[in-house]
């Protein structure tokens, strides 16, 4: 049985998931999706036994990336989780990113899906306006204070842990994940890169090929 520890990137509202899912509309109290965006796909992992954990992050205007990233190596060490695929969507690259380096010994494999890959010191807004993009442009992206710290973490801490990339082809977040494309084909030795068709949000159009993919990171 293998522990998947999925991390949503900036809570999306339910409205937008709507628009995209192949699945029924959900209706939240607070109108957010928040770890609910991997529903899709964490019935595929349980089929093959594996066991997982999506918690839904602070609401980003109440805490920071490092609370976020604080947030789950809680759910890690509270739950005794080891030999994990530590998964993360758009700024959940972030979190995956100050996670690894904290707590490497536990990860086996990372998969960042459509996300940020950060290099020491940079932040989410750091590397939307490196990508030539003004964070002003995403709708929904607010100035919030987990998209403007800047991650500290000891690069080598994760460099030889094993990673995935997967880039969504019809995302408007591609300017970032182009430059994350660039970062990967310049230090390629530990990853794996891949393509869905799909949206920036794959686990609403298409779970199962999410879903494949985590299941491939586990092998």
């Amino acid at each position: 049985m293998t522990m998947y520890v999925l991390v949503h990137g900036g809570n999306m509202t339910t409205a937008a998931w709507n628009r995209l899912t192949i699945a029924g509309p959900i209706q939240t109290p607070d109108g957010t999706m928040g770890g609910r965006i991997w529903d899709l796909v964490i019935p595929y992992l349980a089929a093959k036994g594996h066991r997982t954990f999506a918690p839904t992050l602070a609401d980003e205007n109440t805490t920071t990336l490092s609370g976020h990233i604080g947030e789950i190596i809680r759910v890690i060490r509270d739950n005794d989780l080891h030999d994990i695929v530590l998964a993360g969507h758009s700024y959940g690259g972030m979190i995956i990113t100050g996670i690894a380096a904290q707590v490497p010994d536990r990860i086996r494999h990372m998969v960042y899906i459509d996300a940020a890959v950060p290099d020491p010191g940079e932040s989410l807004f750091d590397l939307i306006i490196a990508s030539g993009c003004d964070p002003a442009a995403f709708a929904g992206l607010e100035p919030a204070p987990p998209y403007r710290e800047k991650l500290r973490f000891d690069p080598q801490a994760v460099r030889l842990l094993k990673k995935t990339y997967v880039r969504c082809t019809k995302s408007d977040f591609s300017a970032v994940t182009n430059l994350a494309r660039q970062k990967i084909e310049v230090n390629n030795s530990t990853w794996e890169y891949t393509e869905l068709p799909s949206s920036h949000v794959p686990m609403a159009e298409m779970p199962d090929r999410v879903a494949a993919l985590l299941l491939q990171a586990a092998e």
